[in-house]
């Protein structure tokens, strides 16, 4: 006799999860900025040795399934999504280690069997919309380029030869980042929110920051250091910048009680590694503080000439009987250092006046004693078109020839204006870049319910290869975590910085006159018809009860000869 048992198919997979080879790692860091914030950063590493195939994302560990399957169907090879609420000010802060532009960015590599990308690209914002409850279904090729220069893979590539119409960007400068954004991106981390630093993501002390955004990367990275293999890297970052004083504080004392309102009840039970790590560099050069508890290690990184340090705290071989609070305590009032700003940063504006004609200016800032290499890249909607004979490049009041130019024209309702340019921008010096554009007229279906709130346009990239690690916190390419970018010194340091979102008027038709004309044409129907239609149709009767059949038609006769009705005697 043969015996059939039924299995769950979960149990079915138990075996095959268990045999995959995948790390997760969480990490903190926390800094003090000169301007007096206090800048958290959040990142979540996910390595899996992922075997290759089609059906690679059926079987997972600890690497989320639901984006993994988005990634497999849409044949990405690399995705970098961020959602992002204010405006990180470089002049002030220095450089984050993840850089993200306001509003909603997403770029994306994909495979080079890719076919039809453009119709890949719509599905993919598609499904990523419907994963974090964001509105990336608004992007599509109406507002999305190709750059050939600015985008390179961060990742493994295995044909040198890159082609850049495997590559789409975009961005949403208007999209808001809320608690529906960061629930779901919660869900994708092994241990939730419930255990672990995501527990410190409390919604209601991540939305009253100054700054706060979101961030997805996946990647391929090498398996070994010969590289004949290749793992999936997937980084969630979570990057923070806090105000003491506008949270109420009356001093600059800091805790993670304060900023994130609750302590740290302990590692996620999945993680390989759990660090926290506090830069107490400003200690030698700012106003000292005191951190309580004791740290696990003190860390000193040099990196690009300039030496940093950091105390460690490693969650794991700390013991848990309370929740965890690392306090900053100031011995004195805290004195504002007078602020250096980083050898590289950019801000930006438009010009102009009336609804005809404008102007958008760019201005970078080169505090480096030698002159600098950078891409500017320009992503202009196609309601907004430019006029590359008017672009013009001055520094120190003379004209500079760029090394090389792409310029890509828009086309109506159909693609973005898109506008590379190769400098070198002279050192210690501020260069200016200027580019004119017309007002056009849209379609009255084409405007926003607020139509007189503006339109949009996306930040300006600068990419740039610093020469010094002057305030860079940036990852080194081959290292996922921050543990790898200390002591990581190169012979250069590739930089992104994103300026500032703009927002212009166009020229707007009236939209209360059609309400006006409809009340209007509405009230007279009404005063017009109104006693017409009682006259015509309602019968006009005597008090006294008596039959008014025969006054009812002498009156319409007289009405229409223009006669007036005499008194019927009775």
């Amino acid at each position: 006799m043969v015996c059939f048992i039924l299995v769950p198919f979960w149990i079915l997979n138990v075996g095959q999860c268990l045999v995959q080879k995948d790390r997760f790692d969480e990490e903190l860091l926390l800094k003090p900025l000169p301007s007096g914030h206090v800048y958290a950063y959040f990142q979540f590493t996910t390595v899996w040795d992922a075997p290759s195939g089609p059906q690679m994302f059926q079987h997972c560990h600890l690497f989320p399934r639901a984006l993994g399957e988005v990634a497999g169907r849409h044949n990405v090879q690399e995705l970098h999504v961020t959602l992002t609420e204010g405006l990180w000010r470089y002049e002030y802060w220095g450089f984050p280690v993840s850089d993200a532009a306001p509003g909603a960015e997403l770029w994306t590599w994909f495979r080079n069997d890719t076919k039809d990308v453009d119709n890949i690209w719509k599905k993919l914002t598609g499904a990523l919309s419907g994963l974090l409850c964001a509105s990336l279904n608004f992007i599509g090729t109406p507002n999305s380029l190709s750059p050939e220069y600015s985008f390179r893979p961060t990742g493994v590539v295995k044909n040198s030869n890159l082609n850049s119409s495997f590559v789409r960007y975009a961005t949403l400068p208007r999209e808001i980042v809320c608690t529906e954004n960061l629930t779901p991106w919660k869900k994708l981390l092994p241990c939730d929110s419930k255990k672990g630093f995501a527990s410190l993501l409390n919604a209601g002390h991540i939305h009253n920051t100054n700054y706060h955004s979101l961030g997805l990367h996946i990647r391929p990275v090498c398996k070994d250091a010969k590289c004949t293999e290749v793992s999936i890297e997937l980084r969630q970052t979570v990057s923070l910048v806090y105000d003491m004083m506008i949270l109420g504080f009356q001093n600059q004392d800091w805790s993670l009680r304060k900023l994130f309102g609750l302590g740290l009840s302990g590692p996620c039970p999945l993680a390989t590694s759990s660090f926290i790590y506090v830069d107490v560099t400003s200690n030698e050069t700012g106003t000292p503080y005191q951190l309580q508890p004791e740290p696990t290690e003190v860390i000193t990184s040099i990196r690009g000439g300039y030496e940093s340090k950091f105390k460690v705290y490693n969650i794991q071989k700390m013991s848990f009987t309370h929740m965890l609070n690392i306090v900053a305590t100031y011995s004195t009032p805290k004195v504002y250092a007078v602020n250096v700003p980083p050898v590289l940063y950019a801000s930006r504006y438009i010009v102009g006046y009336g609804q005809e004609r404008g102007g958008i200016v760019t201005k970078i800032h080169n505090n480096h004693w030698k002159h600098l290499d950078i891409i500017y890249l320009e992503n202009i909607p196609w309601f907004l078109p430019i006029y590359l004979h008017t672009l013009r490049v001055v520094a120190g009041g003379k004209e500079i020839t760029p090394i090389l130019k792409k310029y890509v024209p828009g086309k109506e309702r159909s693609r973005p204006y898109s506008l590379e340019v190769l400098l070198r921008i002279p050192a210690r010096s501020v260069t200016e870049i200027y580019i004119e554009f017309d007002y056009v007229f849209l379609k009255w279906q084409e405007y926003p319910p607020d139509a007189n709130h503006g339109f949009y346009i996306g930040s300006a990239i600068i990419s740039a290869y610093l020469p010094v690690g002057k305030n860079y916190m940036g990852l080194p390419q081959a290292g996922p975590t921050i543990y790898s970018s200390f002591n990581a010194s190169r012979e250069g340091f590739l930089l992104q910085l994103r300026t500032e979102s703009l927002i212009i008027t166009l020229p707007t038709p009236d939209f209360s006159m059609p309400y006006n004309v409809i009340c209007l044409a509405c009230t007279v129907v009404a005063l017009a018809f109104g006693p017409l239609h009682n006259i015509t149709t309602k019968r006009l009767c005597m008090k006294d009860g008596n039959s008014c059949n025969g006054l009812l038609i002498r009156l319409k006769s007289m009405l229409f000869k223009g006669r007036k009705p005499q008194a019927q005697a009775h």
